[in-house]
């Protein structure tokens, strides 16, 4: 299920699709460890397609086509080691919402800062089955527009200080007030 995207419109595309070409000239754009080489070739123009006129859910689609993710990972073994493991089948929709939202916040900072709105509102833009608790807590806060986006263009692929979004699959997004 897609993410329900509260200002996703042109203008918001056009300042997502700057962002990730800033993150492409300096090279910072996240290239998940699942994606194949062939996936990685692929993955920027996919991004891209998405952000002009796509969602999470068809950049995932994009993902699925076979051949753009590796068939199994590495993993640490809890007492030391590695093994090989599957993909999860749900990696496409897991790498698909969470880059796609995030340059869907960036790209709605640097809106939010041009119409000189300085706070964006936490929404939850997905229902989840079991939200966590950090999730439930950023609900309806308010968070300023420059320290969000320096927040997200410094903490690519990771978790970010502010906590948003706060983790994989938490469903959450920022919205205009």
């Amino acid at each position: 299920m897609a993410l329900d995207f509260a200002n996703l419109d042109s203008n918001t595309r056009s300042f997502m699709l700057e962002e990730i070409e800033h993150d492409i000239a300096v090279g910072k754009l996240y290239y998940s460890p699942r994606l194949s080489p062939a996936g990685k070739t692929l993955y920027p123009e996919l991004l891209r397609n998405a952000a002009r006129s796509g969602t999470d859910e068809s950049l995932a689609s994009e993902l699925r086509v076979p051949g753009r993710l590796n068939a199994t990972e590495e993993k640490r073994k809890p007492k030391g080691g590695t093994t090989t493991a599957q993909v999860p089948i749900t990696a496409p929709e897991t790498l698909a919402e969470g880059e796609f939202n995030r340059f869907y916040a960036r790209g709605l900072c640097r809106r939010a800062m041009k119409q000189g709105i300085e706070a964006l509102v936490v929404y939850r833009a997905k229902e989840v089955a079991n939200p966590r608790p950090e999730s439930i807590a950023l609900i309806g806060k308010n968070l300023p527009v420059n320290q969000l986006l320096d927040d997200l263009r410094a903490n690519v692929g990771t978790d970010t200080a502010l906590g948003l979004p706060p983790g994989p699959n938490s469903g959450l997004s920022v919205k205009l007030p």
